[in-house]
């Protein structure tokens, strides 16, 4: 009989909604699914908003970082510079797919401002710099202006300008002293630097790796300096967005050579987006375990529902139900547990992030002390489908275990005593 019922409806999955919705004998065993149920969702709730805000850091810092870094960056593969009259960066500079490129000058100096010192790199550029980067867009004070009337002026890191106490007034000049190339040993050490002065015109703020590491100044300002005739420290390029930054990348590769290096944003900047990779697993791996660990409500859940329902499973086996479909209606008890659960975690995580989206209601501290003043969140469907299946692979095998251990102890022995 019980094998046409069978046929007629999925019957382990009918018994095993009906356990879990209805009321047992023992009221414990539905406090504990209840239990086991809300763990599973707090968990995979955790691990969606966690991951979320991950994704939010990870995409406001590759925002900021693309304020100062070009799509692709060419720099020498030996030595600080190289000549910008080379033929092949020229053949780089005509390239289809090259909408702006912008010559660089690095090196670093002491800057002096009224009694305060601080050693800073000073980046020369081109007038195409704008173009290839978007550091105007990033200033707090003062304009973006670079050259007026022939007389330079430069833009200072956020950190560089509050080491100087800086002040944008067009008054006070910045001093800059520099080692001479090629000097010789000298009893009066003033002779062995370079000295220049400069205006500040403005303070820019993209994160703590620039601010307090830059100021900006016209790369024929910084040849001045450097004692530098028509050398570049890097060719800075801004490719057509219609074209593919990794064929063109490998283009530029095979161009110009092993004297070369050819890096996209992530290369620029690889060992940080790695760390960010690797937080990101390993937050991944605590929250999975602490889920893990909450998991075995599960189990308990099972064991005393099994228990609680011995001679409903002896009437299923004398109705002709074999011990696989007995096991199966307590798996998919196990597996309803761990669905539920992560349906709601789901739910739940998603509605939190959205709400920090549209209200940002968490706040990273008092405002204007950070660049942005709410936690960032960004959801990704990815996160979303891996975390469904971890919940789901960990729940089925919170599931399957006790389900063959205690079917095998509490019934199969109780059926060969009859």
């Amino acid at each position: 009989m019980l094998k046409h019922i069978e046929s007629k409806l999925n019957f382990p999955f009918y018994i095993s909604k009906r356990y879990l919705i209805s009321k047992k004998s023992k009221n414990v065993i539905n406090i504990i699914s209840l239990i086991s149920i809300i763990g599973v969702t707090i968990s995979t709730a955790a691990l969606i908003i966690v991951l979320s805000a991950f994704n939010g850091f990870d995409d406001l810092l590759r925002s900021m970082n693309d304020s100062f870094d070009p799509d692709l960056k060419i720099t020498p593969s030996v030595g600080k510079v190289f000549s910008a009259d080379d033929s092949r960066i020229q053949k780089i500079r005509n390239h289809k797919s090259v909408l702006f490129a912008a010559e660089t000058l690095e090196e670093n100096a002491l800057l002096k401002y009224d009694k305060q010192q601080y050693i800073a790199t000073v980046k020369g550029v081109s007038d195409n710099f704008v173009k290839v980067s978007g550091v105007d867009t990033m200033l707090m004070i003062g304009e973006y202006i670079l050259e007026n009337k022939g007389i330079p002026y430069t833009i200072v890191g956020q950190g560089v300008a509050t080491a100087l106490s800086l002040n944008i007034n067009y008054i006070d000049p910045i001093v800059l002293f520099v080692p001479k190339r090629n000097a010789k040993i000298t009893s009066n050490p003033s002779k062995a630097f370079n000295r220049n002065y400069i205006f500040p015109s403005g303070v820019f703020s993209i994160q703590q790796e620039f601010d307090t590491k830059y100021i900006i100044v016209p790369i024929s300002y910084a040849r001045k300096l450097f004692n530098y005739q028509n050398d570049l420290s890097a060719l800075e390029i801004k490719i057509n967005p219609e074209a593919n930054l990794n064929n063109v990348q490998k283009e530029f590769k095979a161009i110009l050579g092993e004297d070369f290096q050819v890096k996209n944003r992530y290369q620029q900047h690889e060992a940080f987006y790695k760390i960010m990779k690797s937080e990101k697993f390993y937050i991944f791996m605590i929250l999975t375990f602490i889920f893990i660990i909450s998991s075995f409500n599960i189990i308990g859940s099972l064991t005393m529902l099994i228990i609680d329902k011995k001679e409903d499973i002896l009437t299923f086996r004398n109705l002709g139900a074999s011990i696989k479909t007995i096991r199966q209606i307590f798996l998919n008890e196990g597996w309803l547990i761990t669905l539920v659960g992560a349906v709601l975690g789901l739910i739940i995580g998603f509605i939190v992030c959205w709400v920090q989206l549209k209200f940002e209601i968490v706040k990273l501290g008092a405002a204007g002390s950070f660049i942005i003043d709410a936690y960032p969140v960004k959801m990704i469907w990815y996160d979303f489908l891996v975390i469904l299946s971890v919940v789901g692979l960990i729940g089925f095998l919170a599931s399957w275990y006790p389900v063959r251990y205690l079917t095998r102890k509490y019934i199969i022995q109780e059926l060969d005593r009859i």
